[in-house]
């Protein structure tokens, strides 16, 4: 009999974030390569606005690596 492990025990809260910040650095990448960004009002082309094009990547980048590095701070840090 095979046995499937508890999912629980797996994605506990702080692996959430670490898919949310590895999914927005992939949108930040994403962005970075194809000159598309979605902001608050559609989306944001870097040919037609590149000043806020730019500002967007940047948050981008700067959400996911804050979530990624908060759960290691989490996982692998002081606290432990």
């Amino acid at each position: 009999m095979l046995l499937m492990p508890d999912l629980s025990s797996h994605l506990r809260p702080p692996y959430g974030l670490l898919i949310f910040g590895v999914f927005i650095l992939v949108l930040a990448v994403a962005g970075t390569c194809t000159g598309k960004l979605w902001g608050r009002g559609g989306p944001v082309y870097r040919a037609e606005k590149p000043t806020q094009f730019w500002w967007g990547v940047t948050l981008y980048y700067l959400g996911g690596v804050s979530f990624v590095g908060y759960f290691l701070y989490k996982v692998y840090g002081f606290a432990n």
